[in-house]
C-alpha cells in the first residue's frame, strides 16, 4: 500500500539515502521511481524534494530535473567555518537551558565514548559522536539554532569522511570537559571548550571527493580491461 508515509518522513529517508552516498551527488531524482523506492505516491515525494532543495541537498537543473546536488570545496570548507561559529553558540545556550534530561543523556553518552575509544570501536565511537552533538544541539532551548545546528551536521556528514579514530580517545575527554562546563551552567566555558574542540578536530576531516580520488589512485589498473 502507498500514501502512509508523511512528506516529512519521505524527506528524511531521501536525505538519509543522499548523505550515505546511496543516491550519489548528480544522480537524477525522478519522482516515480522515488515512489516506488519508499512505497508512497508522488505527492509526498513531491513535497520531500522541495523542502531538501531548500536545505541544499537537491538542485532543479534545466531538462534534467531534480537532481542531488553538488557541492563545491568552496561550500564544503565553508561549513567547516559555519559550524566553528554555530557550534560554540550551541554550547553556550546549553550551557544555560538544558535540562536535567539532556545531561543525563549526553552523562551516559561520554561514559559509553570514551569506553568504545579506549577498546577500539570506530563505528560505535563515530555514532556516539553524533549523538553526543545532536543531544547538545537539542539542549539549546531554541528550535531554529537546534534546526541550523542538524542540518549543519548532516551536510558535513555528507561531504566529509571523518577519520574520527584517529583522535578518539582525545575527543570523547574534550567532550566530557564541554559536558562539565554545561553542567556547571558556565556557558563563556562551554563554549571556548566547543571552539577548541572543532578547531583541534580540524585535521580528521576529509572530502569524500578527494578520498574517492584517493582510493581510485590505490586500485589496481585492470590492465586487460584498460586494452579494450
Amino acid at each position: 500500500m502507498r500514501g502512509h508515509l508523511s512528506a516529512h518522513a519521505v524527506c528524511t529517508a531521501i536525505r538519509d539515502d543522499i548523505v550515505s552516498g546511496a543516491l550519489a551527488p548528480g544522480s537524477r531524482l525522478i519522482e516515480e521511481i522515488l515512489a516506488a523506492r519508499y512505497g508512497v505516491s508522488r505527492v509526498p515525494v513531491r513535497e520531500a524534494l522541495r523542502t531538501l532543495e531548500s536545505e541544499g541537498f537537491v538542485t532543479t537543473r534545466q531538462h534534467a530535473g531534480a537532481c542531488v546536488a553538488e557541492p563545491t570545496e568552496q561550500e564544503a570548507a565553508d561549513l567547516l567555518d559555519i559550524r566553528a561559529l554555530l557550534e560554540p553558540l550551541g554550547a553556550a545556550r546549553a550551557a544555560v537551558r538544558r535540562s536535567p534530561a539532556h545531561l543525563k543523556v549526553l552523562r551516559g553518552l561520554v561514559r559509553l565514548g570514551r569506553e568504545r575509544a579506549r577498546h577500539g570501536h570506530p563505528a560505535d565511537v563515530r555514532q556516539l559522536d553524533g549523538w553526543f552533538h545532536e543531544t547538545l544541539a537539542q539542549a539549546v532551548g531554541s528550535p531554529s539554532l537546534t534546526a541550523l545546528l542538524t542540518q549543519l551536521r548532516r551536510k558535513i556528514e555528507w561531504m566529509y569522511a571523518v577519520e574520527l579514530p584517529a583522535r578518539a580517545t582525545d575527543s570523547w575527554e574534550e567532550h566530557g570537559a564541554v559536558l562539565d562546563a554545561v553542567a556547571r551552567g558556565d556557558a563563556e566555558r562551554a563554549r571556548a571548550l566547543m571552539a577548541t574542540h572543532i578547531e583541534r578536530s580540524l585535521p580528521v576531516y576529509r572530502l569524500r571527493t578527494a578520498a574517492a580520488a584517493v582510493r581510485d589512485a590505490k586500485r589496481p589498473v585492470n590492465t586487460a580491461r584498460a586494452r579494450n
